[in-house]
């Protein structure tokens, strides 16, 4: 129940089934795999350097890279168990996407058949294509994302049509949202949403151009920060009503809320109140069944931007979550656009899975004009909910719970 599609308006879908997380998935600029992401999130790494790639952008800036010649290593090795991998040509894109699915296509059989859906979040997909060296080789309709989605789905043999979320930075968490409430309403019994995006030249010369870029490691919430730092990477949730599909001795994490909204404030920045990513948080509440006491985490968007951070500690106070344990993801792999909502998605996954909470990366002092409880610590802690958090250009805002179940509700 519940998504907010106008201003404080909410829309129900009734339900009746829960939505587990079967599995999830990543690859980043930090790390290829689930476990060794976490790995490095644990021990506090960053993957975002200077990057002096000149077909990205003609000056030096300070991003998350994905190693190419190592994905294209890896992407190889899947032509054991795939033909496809090796009889047709594959976009840097696209192998991401796909690499990110191996994770768990590798580890256990998933169904393709008219029961699943397959559902890819970007906001730019194959834009590096738009050069014209790139685009004399792909064409113009490789640049679709309908395409791009397409040739992921065959890949794999989804029987189903692919959908896609294309609604910037709030992309991920949309999908993962949509997924499961299709599921929730009978559609599908199962749903696999994968989020990726990569850097080009067009997207860092139009972040470029709002003057939003820092020069150095981001720094969400803190006193100095300057800007953010783009990154690239590809994550993916397996999401199922089928209790069989569960992994036999995992803990049990479900999608037990979503909702997003619109500020329309401004066509790329975000409302000076907070208000519109509070109606997202409260929607996200209402189709959980919880209060804001209930939340044990808070997965923020926490872009380091002035606006962005500033609007956030109004939103989460408006919703009653700024004593909560609060973080950022953006300093460990920098902001993944299309693909931040499922890949931080991962890590709050797994911080159910591990009863972990993960360190704000490059906070120091609070630079906020409401305080918040910004986590400066990783370690251990008893969690149950955990609220993740997305805003972008165009007014978007959105929210989504997971939860874990504890045995009496398994």
């Amino acid at each position: 129940m519940g998504i907010i599609t106008t201003k404080g308006k909410i829309s129900m879908i009734k339900e009746t089934k829960l939505v587990y997380v079967v599995a999830e998935s990543m690859i980043s600029a930090l790390d290829f795999g689930t476990e060794q992401n976490m790995a490095a999130i644990y021990n506090g790494e960053t993957a975002i350097k200077l990057q002096q790639d000149k077909q990205i952008y003609p000056e030096d800036f300070m991003g998350a890279k994905i190693d190419q010649k190592r994905l294209n290593r890896c992407f190889s090795s899947l032509s054991h168990y795939n033909q496809l991998a090796a009889d047709f040509e594959f976009t840097i894109f696209e192998k991401m996407a796909i690499m990110s699915m191996a994770g768990i296509f590798r580890d256990q059989e998933f169904p393709t058949n008219k029961k699943s859906l397959f559902i890819l979040s970007s906001t730019k997909g194959n834009i590096d294509l738009l050069q014209e060296d790139n685009l004399q080789k792909w064409g113009k309709e490789r640049l679709m994302l309908w395409n791009t989605a397409n040739i992921i789905r065959r890949f794999w043999g989804f029987e189903n049509k692919a959908m896609v979320i294309s609604n910037a930075c709030v992309s991920g968490i949309e999908a993962i949202a949509l997924g499961s409430q299709l599921i929730k309403a009978g559609k599908y019994e199962h749903a696999i949403v994968v989020g990726a995006d990569m850097l080009s030249e067009f997207v860092v010369s139009g972040f470029m151009s709002f003057q939003s870029l820092s020069k150095q490691v981001c720094q969400p919430f803190d006193q100095d920060r300057d800007g953010l730092n783009l990154g690239e990477a590809a994550a993916c949730v397996f999401l199922s009503s089928d209790k069989n599909q569960l992994a036999e001795n995992e803990k049990v994490v479900v999608v037990s809320g979503g909702g997003s909204s619109n500020d329309a404030n401004h066509i790329s920045g975000p409302s000076r109140s907070g208000d519109g990513q509070f109606f997202a948080i409260e929607a996200a509440l209402k189709e959980a069944h919880l209060s804001a006491k209930h939340i044990d985490y808070v997965s923020a968007h926490g872009t380091a931007t002035p606006y962005n951070d500033e609007m956030e500690s109004k939103a989460l106070t408006l919703a009653q979550l700024q004593n909560k344990p609060i973080h950022s993801l953006k300093a460990y792999f920098g902001h993944t656009l299309g693909a931040a909502g499922v890949l931080e998605s991962v890590v709050c996954i797994q911080n159910l899975r591990h009863q972990k909470i993960v360190k704000s990366l490059g906070f120091k002092k609070l630079g906020v004009p409401l305080d918040l409880n910004i986590i400066t610590q990783t370690k251990e802690q008893a969690l149950q909910h955990i609220i993740k958090t997305a805003s972008g250009f165009g007014g978007s805002n959105a929210a989504i719970i997971f939860s874990l179940l504890k045995k009496e509700q398994q």
